[in-house]
């Protein structure tokens, strides 16, 4: 099942099931069935299986009788999209997680998780214009996978790791190398304001199936940047989830970003290298979970 948030005219959210008719109003839908008012993906995602079947009676019965829920179909196209999770509690970011990537920048291969953070100021939308800091003018992409966890996580082993993870779904890690490198914790030039488009869509593990072994791109105005698998990690999803919950507890709607493969700017050669300017187009496609883009600007002086 993929999964949306979207903004209504009055501003306020709303969660939508994309269907093959378009996007589902789930809160409308579900009145039409009788059930509770659906408005929040982080209700979905705390409420776990219970919470899904009511979404899946209503993708069943718009899919069966799509004329009588016309009223509560939407086209994705004209909808505003919020982030497709809309308040994780954490945001946990792996870095140098893909073979490739850390030969690229000739970094040694990692013994263990390289783990930072981002915070909520960082999260954007699938459309949304990132403002490029004036602090900086080395900012670059990443392409990434993100899970998003369904269940309360601690001390899990290797092997029930996944059975936590709700969901998928696209990032851009975008990263400020310059503030990224002044000094020896990466937090700042993570953290800028927009740092973390997350979308289009939160897709649900039974569609995703396993995730160490999905494509994932990057391109900048339609130009292929990087062009790889998740195969490629160091640490497979599933650890990557044990490991974290053996020092913290994961809670339902954290976020965990799994980290980039080659093809970055930071990974070229110091002379070839452009970092993202002013009207850039990045899209992020991971088989399966559709395609996150974002247009960056330079930021203006205010008037």
């Amino acid at each position: 099942m993929k999964l949306l948030t979207y903004y209504k005219e009055d501003g306020q959210q709303q969660l939508g099931i994309l269907s093959t008719h378009g996007v589902i109003d789930a809160a409308a839908a579900g009145g039409k069935l009788g059930l509770s008012a659906i408005s929040d993906i982080h209700a979905i995602i705390e409420g776990g299986a219970d919470k899904l079947s009511e979404l899946q009676q209503i993708l069943e019965a718009v899919d069966s009788d799509p004329g009588r829920y016309q009223d509560v179909l939407l086209e994705e196209k004209r909808l505003k999209l919020a982030p497709a999770v809309t308040r994780p509690g954490k945001i946990i970011c792996v870095g140098l997680n893909y073979r490739k990537h850390a030969e690229e920048t000739n970094a040694p291969i990692p013994l263990y998780p390289i783990l930072f953070n981002k915070f909520n100021n960082a999260l954007a939308a699938t459309g949304d214009v990132i403002t490029l800091p004036k602090v900086s003018d080395q900012v670059d992409y990443e392409a990434e996978l993100v899970i998003v966890i369904g269940s309360k996580t601690k001390d899990v082993s290797v092997e029930q790791a996944l059975n936590h993870v709700f969901g998928y779904c696209n990032a851009n890690d975008l990263s400020a190398r310059d503030l990224q490198n002044r000094t020896a914790q990466w937090l700042l030039g993570k953290s800028c304001d927009g740092f973390a488009p997350l979308g289009p869509y939160v897709v649900t593990t039974d569609e995703v199936g396993n995730p160490n072994e999905l494509n994932i791109r990057c391109t900048v105005n339609g130009t292929i940047r990087q062009n790889s698998s998740t195969a490629d990690m160091i640490f497979p999803c599933d650890e990557i989830v044990s490991y974290i919950s053996q020092h913290m507890t994961l809670l339902p709607g954290d976020i965990i970003l799994t980290g980039t493969p080659e093809g970055v700017v930071f990974g070229l050669p110091p002379e070839q290298r452009i970092y993202l300017q002013d009207g850039d187009a990045v899209t992020i496609e991971i088989e399966k979970l559709g395609a996150l883009t974002n247009v960056m600007a330079a930021e203006r002086l205010e008037q």
